[in-house]
């Protein structure tokens, strides 16, 4: 019994991060201009906007769902992606950081 109470608290740990990561990648790419977005030749702000926003709905609405989930990690990588290359583009035309 005890394995599957620790498993079941690493999916808890791990459904966390996610959520942590896709909300702060929606609330970061709502901070950008639309210009800037444009200006790094992205997907528009919209466009991610609602791939993010989608992905964080999902992750909230399937909490209950296995992290493993398809759709938990399409969005998870959809925000990944965000993170690691559309951001430093973004903070680099605006000049923040």
């Amino acid at each position: 019994m005890a394995f599957y109470e620790f498993q079941g608290y690493v999916y808890l740990v791990v459904m966390l991060v996610m959520l942590a990561v896709k909300a702060y990648a929606f609330i970061s790419s709502l901070l950008f201009s639309a210009e800037a977005y444009t200006a790094t030749g992205k997907l528009t702000k919209p466009a991610w906007s609602i791939i993010l926003g989608l992905g964080l709905l999902a992750q909230v609405l399937l909490l209950n769902a296995s992290p493993i989930n398809l759709i938990h990690l399409a969005f998870t990588i959809a925000a990944l992606v965000y993170l690691a290359d559309v951001r430093p583009a973004l903070a680099e035309v605006t000049g923040r950081r």
